[in-house]
């Protein structure tokens, strides 16, 4: 069994830019995660267009096994094409999170750095590797993990939808067991720069339903942005089992 619980706001913004969405049909469930970048507007329409994308590639998806990277490749080539029909030069642009369920195993990819988060009877296990600058530092040393949230260059992209790929740019992560009392949380950067692990593993114990976590986390978040322009934050909370 799954449940889930959606939330996005503009945070301080003019513009939402960030797009979320949720599939289910039988024995199957896809959630999808977007922050638009760019401008304008832009970013809107790239990132509501890359959920539409993964709507669409769902509809007609036969299992999970290789869903998620033939939707992310489907989902770039409908930004390149809308940029090219309507004459813009990569101002498109977006990140995309996606996590896909089947019976027994669970699916992830993403490009950028909006983040999946996987939780075991309430402890954090894993996360998604951020395309940005400061991961990057992290891997080859010169920073520490914590410090990505404050980093100068924490919003520098590496990879993104909405730029000419010469070849692939999603990272797949390796296919995952379900198992009981497993909960996934799909979020922007404004959401988790704002919320550490300790805070999100605090508030699952917590909370009964996807709903009451991700509004404690929401409380968090926001508490936490008192002061600061506050980018655009979305989150999707998963339970599953």
């Amino acid at each position: 069994m799954i449940e889930y619980a959606l939330f996005t706001d503009k945070g301080g913004r003019e513009i939402n830019e960030d797009a979320i969405g949720a599939m289910e049909k039988e024995g199957y469930s896809c959630f999808v995660l977007c922050d638009g970048l760019g401008g304008h507007g832009y970013g809107e329409v790239a990132s509501a267009l890359v959920v539409e994308s993964f709507k669409k590639s769902f509809d007609h998806a036969q299992d999970m096994v290789n869903f998620i990277g033939d939707a992310i490749t489907v989902a770039q080539e409908n930004v390149i094409q809308f940029q090219n029909m309507n004459k813009m030069d990569s101002e498109m642009k977006t990140t995309v999170v996606a996590v896909a369920f089947d019976e027994h195993k669970i699916y992830a990819g993403h490009v950028g750095d909006s983040r999946l988060y996987v939780f075991e009877k309430g402890k954090y296990k894993r996360r998604t590797l951020d395309h940005s600058v400061p991961q990057m530092l992290v891997a080859t040393g010169e920073i520490k993990e914590k410090e990505i949230r404050n980093h100068p260059d924490r919003s520098l992209l590496l990879r993104v939808i909405g730029i000419e790929w010469d070849e692939p740019k999603y990272q797949l992560e390796e296919p995952m067991d379900r198992k009981c009392r497993q909960a996934c949380l799909l979020c922007s950067d404004g959401f988790w720069e704002l919320i550490t692990e300790k805070d999100m593993e605090k508030t699952l114990k917590r909370s009964k339903t996807p709903r009451e976590w991700c509004d404690a986390m929401v409380d968090i978040v926001r508490n936490n942005g008192v002061g600061k322009n506050m980018d655009n934050y979305s989150a999707i909370t998963i339970f599953l089992d």
